[in-house]
């Protein structure tokens, strides 16, 4: 069984003025799927993700055109009052890309470069070595980011080689999981060499897989005190993409690894892209490490409950609390912390209710069909009729205003 080591603080970066790792709140980031070349497209998701959350927005740099059109998306975001950080996402071409427009270092705040696909034999080398000078001279951090799907295959091979001779060679998934942390960790050592302080790096090392995901991440949290960037790449859509995330980050993010994450999950067709950035809100905030928007307690339901009653009213309340809190997070301080039930019946209705801020239990089948209120515990009043939930509604705002008002 696996002994869990709770990680020393790892060193901070500044991506922009956002403080990530050192001790510093997990940093919630995310990643545009627009074509980055049309401005307006953009510019209008990345602002949209920034409205739900996300504290960085990572966006594609592969062409000429997508290189030329970073500086015009920082200026559009900037006079639209969105001051997110925006990261590069460099594969193949990116040394080209920055000596051809080097304003597009200028407008970013961190680069992200995967050592799989800098280059090749001897041009790999030249190539990190002229994406790292970029970093240094416009003091941009850097996320040297490896991801198994495009893993360094000279890297590979020679470890595959050395396991070979080996007089108890090790299984060739754990050399690919070695071969993961390496190609990280001797990447930024090479940052390093070429003068890239080391509170400018960021290592991630991404996996689809729950398992190797979680015992990569391990290991390379006990070699190491670079910040680090956590995410379970490639983890799919819907409910699969959501559980396989949850429980792969939680497990690392319990012991104190990890500093920065992000949901990568594949939307569903017309879904927005920044269902993400709330399932990594949630993930952070359903095990108590940062706050950001009230939780709403709710029953599953059962033979007790026949009505739809309760579960529309929990849909409706806990919509309605992510729409207030934009202005509520300005208005009032603390209200992240606020916890709302809505309970179905009176087995556990009544108790559940008590230990929220704000708990309605609502009547089961053959109960009588009223709704007791409770406000801190306290049963405060009972509603009945038609107005339920614009009344609970009401009763939830009034307390807000009361508690949470700046004095």
């Amino acid at each position: 069984m696996h002994k869990t080591i709770i990680r020393r603080p790892s060193r901070q970066v500044m991506v922009g003025d956002v403080p990530v790792g050192g001790g510093a709140p997990v940093v919630v980031q995310s990643m545009t799927n627009t074509d980055t070349a049309d401005v307006q497209a953009t510019v209008r998701q990345v602002r949209e993700l920034w409205q739900a959350g996300s504290e960085l927005v990572r966006v594609t740099v592969n062409t000429l055109e997508a290189a030329r059109a970073v500086p015009n998306v920082r200026e559009q975001l900037d006079a639209l009052g969105c001051p997110v950080p925006l990261i590069g996402d460099f594969h193949f071409n990116g040394h080209k890309l920055l000596a051809q427009v080097p304003e597009c270092a200028a407008g970013l705040a961190k680069l992200r470069i995967n050592p799989g696909n800098v280059g090749r034999g001897a041009k790999r080398d030249e190539q990190f070595a002229t994406l790292i000078e970029f970093a240094c001279r416009y003091e941009k951090p850097v996320r040297i980011g490896v991801n198994w799907g495009s893993l360094d295959q000279e890297l590979l091979a020679r470890m595959m080689d050395d396991n070979a001779q080996r007089a108890r060679p090790l299984d060739a998934k754990d050399v690919m999981r070695h071969a993961v942390i390496a190609s990280a960790l001797e990447s930024a050592s090479r940052a390093e060499e070429l003068g890239l302080p080391a509170d400018r790096i960021i290592l991630s090392c991404k996996l689809s897989v729950v398992q190797d995901l979680i015992a990569v991440y391990r290991d390379l949290a006990a070699r190491c005190d670079y910040a680090l960037h956590l995410g379970l790449t490639e983890a799919g859509m819907g409910s699969k993409g959501i559980v396989a995330s949850s429980a792969a980050l939680s497990v690392l993010l319990q012991e104190g690894i990890g500093d920065t994450i992000r949901v990568s999950l594949t939307p569903q067709p017309g879904e927005s892209r920044s269902t993400e950035v709330q399932v990594a809100q949630e993930i952070l905030q359903t095990m108590g490490i940062r706050m950001f928007t009230p939780l709403v307690t709710a029953c599953p339901g059962c033979g007790r409950t026949t009505s739809t009653v309760f579960q529309e009213l929990a849909q409706s309340i806990q919509t309605w609390l992510r729409q207030q809190m934009p202005l509520w997070r300005e208005r009032y301080p603390g209200v992240e912390r606020m916890n709302v039930a809505v309970m179905g019946c009176v087995v556990n209705g009544p108790g559940e209710s008590k230990h929220a801020n704000v708990g309605i239990s609502l009547p089961g089948t053959n109960e009588t069909p009223v709704a007791p209120v409770y406000v801190d515990g306290e049963r405060t009043v009972t509603l009945k009729g038609d107005r339920i939930a614009e009344e609970f509604q009401a009763i939830v705002q009034d307390y807000v205003e009361q508690k949470y008002a700046s004095k």
